[in-house]
């Protein structure tokens, strides 16, 4: 009998490419997600009713339990970056994750994987950590077999990293950057999507797992590599971290004040304490799961090519240039 896991933001940026090799591997598998007419894309991942969207908020009890039910195996890719609304970070990434695994352990799932973040920590100063790690504690409380994955900063084609600062590059000659010297570990979206699927089929052991890409780079080094991908200068200017302070606390004023009504998705007081501190892989990674992860520099061009100058038609363009008159 064919297999069900159902995935818990399975159309968001890591969710979808967990479901494609989820239904490749033969599962049926359930898209668990708050606008499932949104979602449709993701009937494509496999034969025709492999793949199915259904509607589930993480933060209530009865959808949540409704999507949990008969599968075999849940994968947990919610969170946020960034508070808007109701979307708070203990409602979603600690009361929420806790919410999908007590649920699931009633329903009498296997196996249980939450995508976390590098950096999660009962003590940090960090809204977005400490609910990451209150998470964590949640799942375990609750299935002390789960797989808990905790990627660096993860990049592909669909990302909110270099796509926001190759387009910022694209319209400005300056781009603002808080926290240069701060190292990140980017992984690549589906050597994460692969490590979840390898542990939501039961081929790794339980435990916490730190997932980061072959290179490490400062935030400046990463500019640069953003930069020499889509063929720009811009110049890289470093904002003090008093400055970044002082504007996210004016930006998350906006939108406390306009009751929502102006999304700070700029910079917030939360996201400024994170770039205070490292973001790299350490203990147990990818070795685990048998998987070699994948270096920025395959990768970037693939979906970085539109903020060339000359956009897709930029290798043409050169290749003219070489030719004798």
């Amino acid at each position: 009998m064919q297999k069900l896991v159902t995935i818990f933001g399975g159309s968001g940026f890591i969710g979808r490419y967990v479901a494609r090799r989820m239904a490749k591997d033969g599962w049926r598998v359930r898209v668990a997600c708050r606008r499932p007419n949104e979602a449709g894309f993701v009937r494509m991942y496999g034969s025709v009713g492999q793949v199915e969207p259904v509607l589930a908020n993480i933060r209530d009890d009865a959808s949540v339990a409704a999507a949990v039910m008969g599968a075999d195996a849940v994968v947990n890719c919610v969170g946020i970056l960034a508070e808007a609304g109701k979307n708070r970070f203990d409602a979603v990434q600690a009361e929420g994750a806790a919410r999908v695994a007590r649920l699931s352990a009633a329903a009498g799932v296997a196996r249980l994987v939450q995508i976390s973040a590098i950096g999660a920590d009962a003590d940090s100063d960090s809204d977005y950590a400490r609910t990451k790690a209150a998470g964590e504690a949640g799942v375990l409380e609750h299935m002390p077999d789960a797989v808990i994955l905790r990627p660096s900063i993860v990049f592909g084609p669909e990302d909110q990293f270099f796509n926001r600062f190759a387009g910022m590059a694209r319209m400005m000659p300056i781009l603002p950057v808080v926290g240069p010297d701060t190292k990140f570990q980017p992984v690549f979206v589906d050597d994460v999507a692969a490590a979840a699927a390898l542990a939501a089929e039961g081929k790794a052991a339980p435990g916490v797992y730190e997932l980061g890409g072959p290179d490490v780079d400062t935030f400046r080094e990463l500019m640069q590599t953003m930069l020499k991908v889509i063929r720009r200068r811009a110049l890289i200017l470093t904002v003090p971290f008093f400055a970044a302070r002082l504007m996210a606390f004016g930006l998350d004023m906006g939108q406390k004040l306009s009751l929502g009504l102006l999304h700070n998705g700029t910079l917030t007081r939360d996201q400024v304490r994170n770039l205070a501190h490292d973001n790299v892989a350490t203990g147990p990674g990818f070795d685990a799961f048998g998987i070699a992860p994948t270096a920025m520099e395959v990768i970037l061009p693939g979906y970085l090519y539109r903020f060339r100058p000359s956009g897709q038609y930029s290798d043409i363009k050169d290749s003219a240039r070489n030719l004798k008159t």
